[in-house]
């Protein structure tokens, strides 16, 4: 699809974290944009229908419906793109089984409903977590990147894997289908930003994720690029800052933790561990903001 081609764009999970920042970067590129949520958005400059999509009914009309009508009918190709980021986003927000529940049935139904509508262009989100977070020092090399084992190490993380291989499915099904999987870091917000100076004193604090992260503005840009994105079939990338969230330099954080850890290519002083190089060269994603950025305005 042509960058410049303003499109119909379906996003479930519209008034999340990251559904916010999609809606305002997708509106921003000229699109239009019909919101998806189980509440009604808390915004008037996109259309929206409430929808619970871990039924499958409602999924179905929701993504056939591309706006108010009398009749209320659903239409096949109601959309140009579906980016379906509906989520029980972090673990222990409730149950485990509720979280996977939740999280696989929703996609599912969302890929269900794509291909009985002849949606064929879908945007979805995955997760770093897919990659085995809680990271160790058993990860095979650094930094990750795409072409790393997925693991699913506690209920999120497996229903984001799992996510990912019902999409890889329904791609090979249909060799018309283009699914591009964001792997989306730990997403922050501005506000977030106020403790990095101090995690220079707690180098374990993040140690989790690799001490990556993503700002919720640029996830928007991510998803704006991923839109136009024309190869047929299931592609994932990684979604990561430029920069990990130590004061401290990477080379030294490796050296700290992961010293027998093999590392491919060079690092720089503050480059990621889970590496976004995917992204800029296939989707054009570059990140433009930092932590670092909003402490120094700060100062």
């Amino acid at each position: 699809m042509s960058p410049h081609k303003t499109l119909r764009v379906a996003v479930t999970g519209c008034n999340g974290k990251v559904g916010e920042h999609a809606v305002d970067a997708l509106l921003a590129a000229g699109h239009e944009v019909v919101g998806i949520d189980r509440q009604p958005p808390g915004r008037d400059d996109i259309l929206s229908i409430v929808a619970d999509l871990t039924d499958y009914g409602q999924t179905f009309d929701a993504l056939g419906s591309i706006g108010w009508d009398i009749l209320g009918d659903t239409v096949d190709h109601a959309f140009d793109v579906v980016v379906h980021l509906a989520a029980i986003p972090h673990p222990r927000m409730f149950s485990n089984a509720e979280t996977f529940k939740n999280n696989v049935t929703a996609a599912y139904n969302v890929f269900e409903a794509c291909h009985r509508l002849g949606l064929r262009d879908i945007v979805v989100a995955s997760s770093e977590t897919v990659l085995g977070v809680p990271f160790d020092d058993t990860v095979t090399y650094l930094p990750l990147d795409e072409d790393s084992p997925r693991r699913g190490r506690n209920a999120y993380g497996l229903s984001k894997l799992v996510i990912e291989q019902i999409a890889e499915e329904y791609a090979k099904n249909d060799p018309e289908l283009r699914v591009s999987a964001l792997r989306l870091s730990y997403v922050q917000n501005e506000d977030e930003y106020a403790e990095y100076p101090g995690f220079a004193d707690k180098i374990d604090e993040r140690i989790w994720d690799l001490w990556s992260y993503i700002d919720g503005r640029d996830t928007g840009t991510a998803i704006e690029k991923a839109l136009h994105y024309e190869p047929r079939g299931f592609e994932t990338f990684l979604i990561v800052a430029d920069d990990t969230v130590m004061p401290i330099p990477t080379p030294e954080l490796l050296a700290a933790r992961f010293p027998h850890v093999p590392v491919k290519g060079e690092l720089g002083d503050r480059s990621p561990l889970l590496s976004n190089e995917a992204a800029k060269q296939r989707l054009g994603f570059h990140p433009r903001h930092s932590w670092r950025d909003h402490v120094r305005s700060q100062d």
